[in-house]
């Protein structure tokens, strides 16, 4: 099924919208394709402020309503205990968020950004979507992450080469507690190193220790700034390592 023949068949849509590469260019298909379409963006302790701020200017700039809702992942027990599994429970949360809000501004039709690149085998959160009837177009119409992002610079969207960024919750390692404090001194480290211009590299949390993960192009910069991530990243951590499997 193409996207063109997907929403002709489904007119009245909600999307998931997180300001991402995949489901910003769902929006800019959905809304070209002549739906009546509405983004709902869920904002956590989990999701960064950079990403609300691009979810603002993509909805803008398709001329998507985009409705901001709020949800407390961390007064879940089971999400805060962090197994293996942690994706399925936080899913279940935003996803029935975003559906019962839909459904009362008459949505019935809730989709995502998976796309046909997604290994959905190995993600937990995906069986929350099953279970939630979430469609995912971008899948069934065979477009791989290549693909969109080419699709995206052809279509004008800033978001075409827009590095891949999961979840804060995704630096903390399987069964450590995540706690307020922890994503807060993730999100800023990774915030500074962004402001010395690295892209699509994660701060892993190792106990009390922050490890860093680059491309290969990018670890001769690590370096060259260790005295400024030193100076910045001591405070908050007890170490600062550099792992060299790069990313």
């Amino acid at each position: 099924m193409t996207l063109h023949e997907f929403f002709n068949r489904n007119q009245n849509v909600a999307v998931a919208f997180s300001g991402g590469v995949d489901s910003s260019y769902l929006l800019y298909e959905a809304k070209n394709a002549g739906a009546r379409v509405h983004a709902y963006f869920v904002k956590g302790a989990f999701q960064p402020e950079f990403e609300l701020e691009d979810a603002k200017k993509v909805a803008e700039q398709t001329g998507v309503p985009m409705t901001i809702l709020s949800v407390d992942v961390l007064s879940n027990e089971t999400v805060t205990a962090n197994p293996s599994n942690r994706c399925y429970y936080c899913k279940q949360t935003v996803f029935n968020l975003i559906k019962d809000t839909a459904k009362k501004d008459g949505f019935t039709i809730l989709l995502d950004g998976t796309n046909a690149s997604d290994d959905v085998a190995d993600r937990p959160g995906m069986k929350a979507l099953e279970e939630l009837k979430v469609l995912s177009p971008l899948r069934e119409a065979g477009l791989t992450k290549d693909e969109i992002r080419r699709r995206s610079k052809e279509y004008g969207l800033f978001t075409w080469d827009k590095p891949s960024y999961a979840c804060l919750a995704t630096r903390i390692p399987t069964n450590q507690k995540i706690t307020k404090e922890e994503l807060a001194r993730v999100e800023h480290s990774e915030s500074f190193l962004m402001g010395l211009g690295f892209s699509d590299f994660r701060i892993r949390t190792v106990g009390n220790i922050a490890k860093i993960q680059v491309k290969e192009a990018q670890l001769n910069k690590v370096l060259q700034h260790r005295a400024l991530i030193l100076k910045e990243l001591l405070p908050l951590y007890q170490d600062v390592l550099l792992d060299l499997k790069v990313r």
